[in-house]
């Protein structure tokens, strides 16, 4: 084979591979032009981020559920309903802060129990349960508000979908973040060689950490020209960290991909394949309800409209993070690329004053491509 078709094998194969980067980077440069830079300003970036963290929390939760091989179509309306709850609990029933969060997640939970019950042990389809739980959780968030906006809320509570931590502290996480960052890629490579694994070259690794070091603090660098580290980016990025451990590090995280690459097998091999799926569907279920108590925070009100569509964006955010509508396959940080892309997509849109109804058609596009994608990956393969 020649050099000249060795070299167009390999491009074509760092296409496929960075695809959904390479189309960010685009996006990116198109509304910096659009905007005449407005779109990368701190201020903006800031504005961005905390628009992220709600999808990008939802799609965490979805990441794990369609990595099983199932789907949960009620997470934006229930986004709704925890949210709603949440403020009516404290406008008209007196609930403090700290009461609103663990009832909002309990709910959640409990939810999340229910939607495993039905699927994994009574065997109901999880299209078509998702589905129907989407329109009880929607006439649920009408009924606790009844139709109207309730506010405003707790100040305590507004903090977490408003606040921003001190600069001070954004350093802090940044040298700290990069302190465990440095000591885990040399714990892998003492463990590899324990193991007898061959590990990365020296010199890639320690690019690796160069390039984590620079994204860090050049994002706590542009966050602490506005006003900080948005509260809500945290929360996201301390539970991605957490769902991701849980996912690769843990007896359980291996059980879901087994599951969602064969489930029949993956239930030959001793794993308790009803159980795995109920224990997805009530994490899916705690991670909504955070995200609609964020929503609740960043609006100071419940609000009827809450949380519409944004199952959508959720599973469009896993899809194009790489997490394969097939099961099996995926990683959940790609869920938190895949949501600031939509993200990025709504900002964008959004200053350049485009009207909703081309917003809803981009964005469903964006989806239909991503899995279209996924589908050609998986054929070749």
């Amino acid at each position: 084979m020649s050099s000249k078709s060795l070299g167009g094998a390999g491009i074509k194969a760092f296409i496929k591979k960075y695809a959904m980067m390479l189309v960010f980077v685009v996006i990116v440069i198109f509304f910096t032009i659009m905007t005449d830079g407005i779109f990368l300003q701190p201020r903006n970036l800031s504005n961005l981020f905390r628009q992220m963290a709600i999808i990008g929390v939802l799609a965490t939760g979805m990441s794990l559920v369609i990595v099983s091989g199932n789907i949960d179509l009620s997470v934006g309306t229930f986004l709704g309903f925890v949210s709603g709850l949440a403020s009516a609990g404290m406008v008209w029933w007196n609930w403090r802060t700290p009461a609103a969060i663990l009832l909002g997640i309990l709910v959640g939970v409990v939810v999340g129990f229910l939607h495993g019950m039905l699927i994994a042990y009574l065997k109901l389809p999880a299209f078509i349960t998702t589905l129907g739980t989407q329109f009880v959780f929607r006439g649920g968030l009408l009924g606790v508000i009844k139709g109207q906006t309730v506010a405003p809320l707790h100040e305590s509570f507004v903090f977490i979908g408003q606040g921003y931590l001190a600069r001070s502290v954004g350093w802090i996480i940044a040298i700290v973040a990069t302190v465990l960052f440095i000591i885990s890629v040399f714990n892998r490579r003492k463990k590899n060689k324990q193991l007898g694994i061959q590990s990365n070259p020296i010199g890639k690794d320690i690019v690796k950490i160069i390039a984590f070091i620079v994204v860090v603090f050049v994002f706590v660098y542009l966050m602490n020209i506005y006003e900080g580290i948005p509260v809500p980016t945290l929360i996201l990025l301390g539970l991605s960290l957490l769902y991701t451990f849980i996912a690769e590090k843990t007896t359980f995280g291996r059980s879901v991909y087994a599951i969602g690459g064969n489930s029949m097998a993956a239930q030959y091999a001793g794993i308790n394949v009803n159980r795995v799926i109920t224990v997805v569907y009530m994490l899916s279920g705690a991670l909504s309800a955070v995200a609609g108590l964020i929503m609740a925070a960043r609006l100071n009100a419940g609000s009827p409209q809450s949380g519409l569509f944004m199952e959508t964006d959720a599973i469009a955010s896993a899809v194009i993070g790489g997490i394969s509508m097939a099961g099996g396959t995926g990683k959940v940080y790609g869920a938190l690329f895949g949501a600031l892309l939509m993200a990025s997509l709504d900002n964008g849109m959004s200053m350049m004053n485009v009207e909703t109804f081309w917003q809803y058609i981009v964005k469903g596009a964006v989806l239909v491509l991503a899995v279209l994608f996924d589908i050609q990956s998986k054929s070749k393969k």
